[in-house]
């Protein structure tokens, strides 16, 4: 799945240009809040919520913050959020995934809406692209991790489903209801991940051209920019030439 690998890179990247932060440490804070409220307020009794905590770790989220949004979810908090997914296209037909968690579902859908019209995308119906991605937990290592050898028999045992290693890293692929276990599995054999989460993987892609890129650049970024979305995936699909032209 080249695309979905350079659609990470991508998210990569803006990351570390991020000067965003409080905005995405507000989007994990919410999750871990969430979690916590769903379940259990402990880590370790909660899978959803270790994941969460996992991840706001490894975007470097301070522990007080992290302590903060538990806190919260014990304080009441966070108890009119629902979560909702909207389905759509983008430029050039590229399949669009919103995740977003909510205390105002019109409010959220007028806006996601509107943020796909202005930037050459529409919303469709819930299924209008679902079918084309699958539901996996991802983790993600750095190269120093080990070679490929290793981190495939590391996943193997782990009871992992799929590795891609590149040159910017390992990702180990499982299915979304093991990824608890297989990233603990992962965690004895390999050390902590950079990033341990659930996410859409794309069965089939969308060629991209370099402006069809860049209004796909666009319309994830005004839908990222809305504090009700915790998520956007794509499946995109482009060539090294567009990607570099698109970073340049």
């Amino acid at each position: 799945m080249a695309g979905h690998s350079k659609w990470a890179n991508i998210q990569h990247r803006k990351g570390r240009q991020d000067k965003l932060r409080a905005k995405l440490f507000s989007k994990l804070s919410k999750e871990i809040t969430i979690a916590a409220k769903m379940g259990d307020p402990d880590p370790d009794k909660n899978p959803r919520l270790r994941l969460a905590v996992k991840e706001a770790k490894s975007q470097s989220m301070p522990k007080d913050n992290i302590d903060r949004a538990i806190k919260k979810s014990i304080a009441g908090e966070g108890e009119d959020y629902e979560e909702i997914r909207y389905e759509g296209y983008g430029p050039n037909g590229v399949a669009v995934i919103v995740e977003a968690m909510t205390d105002n579902r019109n409010r959220t859908a007028s806006t996601v809406r509107s943020t796909f019209t202005k930037n050459g995308g529409n919303l469709g119906e819930t299924g209008s692209v679902g079918f084309m991605f699958e539901r996996k937990g991802a983790v993600s290592y750095p190269v120093e991790a080990g070679d490929a050898d290793t981190v495939m028999m590391a996943a193997i045992e782990a009871g992992a489903e799929d590795v891609e290693s590149t040159e910017d890293g390992h990702v180990i692929w499982c299915a979304d209801t093991d990824l608890n276990e297989v990233s603990n599995a992962l965690e004895g054999d390999l050390g902590e991940s950079e990033s341990t989460k659930l996410i859409w993987r794309p069965t089939t892609t969308t060629e991209m051209d370099l402006e069809g890129m860049q209004k796909l650049m666009r319309l994830i970024d005004a839908l990222e920019d809305d504090d009700d979305v915790q998520n956007v995936t794509t499946n995109f699909e482009a060539s090294d030439e567009v990607m570099a032209q698109l970073e340049g």
